[in-house]
């Protein structure tokens, strides 16, 4: 019988999240799919539980067992409203909800950042999204897959005029970035999410893996395994063998460690 699975999205509402949900619902090898998210979703499906938190209230309690957490977090200065908002969402949230992930014994971690991500950026967006990598990549998860694509093409709540102009500059642009200049295509929300889903189920098992925008783009739908009766999702899923014992060792030394945070806002002489 084919091991079924549990995931964690958080960043359910977004244009990556929103699609990632979809897919992992719809996949035969999840039987459980949980969210934490700070509104409800305009999505249902027997596999899905949703959890309404601010980000900055979650807590261990509000943590599921999952073979993997998708952190889909992300937003934009003009959206925050600030730079320091802006850090909270893209910086702190994810960094906080890490380490509940790390503390709870979570193998898999995987994050979407940006291209371009360096923690030396002049780019302050760039910058910052470097800034979390490097946090993460010093926790020391079993797994950590960072995807890292360019321009996400995708149908938003909210209209963002700067990302409408591009998307169609890239729609007439895409064809002419080949070669080394292929990176700099833009990619859907749809596409991101699917890679997603792939690296979850057949990534490289490595501490470490940075995924291009290039690489996310190539990525197709793994091959599903029919399930061939009507086993309820409490048999298929053998929550037995996830008994304290037989998880990752539970780091309880892992914390925010909040001078990094207040590092990004000095860096803007804050």
């Amino acid at each position: 019988m084919t091991e079924m699975r549990s995931a964690l999205v958080v960043g359910a509402t977004g244009v990556v999240g929103s699609a990632l949900v979809k897919l992992l619902c719809d996949s035969g090898k999840y039987v459980a799919v949980n969210v934490i998210s700070r509104r409800k979703l305009n999505f249902t499906h027997p596999k899905l539980n949703v959890k309404i938190r601010e980000f900055d209230q979650i807590a261990d309690q509000d943590m599921e067992f999952a073979h993997e957490i998708f952190c889909c977090l992300g937003t934009t200065i003009k959206k925050a409203g600030s730079q320091s908002e802006f850090e909270k969402v893209d910086f702190e949230y994810p960094l906080s909800i890490a380490a509940l992930a790390k503390n709870h014994g979570v193998a898999h971690f995987i994050v979407i950042s940006a291209m371009g991500a360096n923690d030396k950026a002049m780019a302050h967006y760039s910058r910052v999204k470097g800034k979390l990598e490097k946090e993460l990549i010093a926790m020391n998860f079993p797994q950590l897959s960072i995807v890292r694509p360019s321009l996400i093409i995708g149908d938003r709540d909210e209209f963002r005029l700067g990302e409408s102009i591009g998307a169609k500059v890239m729609k007439v642009m895409n064809p002419l970035l080949v070669g080394t200049m292929a990176k700099y295509r833009s990619i859907s929300a749809k596409q991101i999410a699917l890679a997603m889903l792939n690296i979850a189920l057949n990534g490289e098992k490595q501490s470490v893996a940075i995924y291009t925008s290039e690489q996310l783009a190539s990525m197709k739908m793994p091959a599903e395994v029919e399930i061939g009766d009507t086993t309820s999702a409490d048999r298929l899923f053998n929550w037995d063998k996830y008994k304290d014992e037989d998880l990752p060792p539970v780091d309880k030394e892992v914390i925010i460690d909040r001078s990094k945070i207040k590092e990004v806002n000095q860096k803007n002489g804050k």
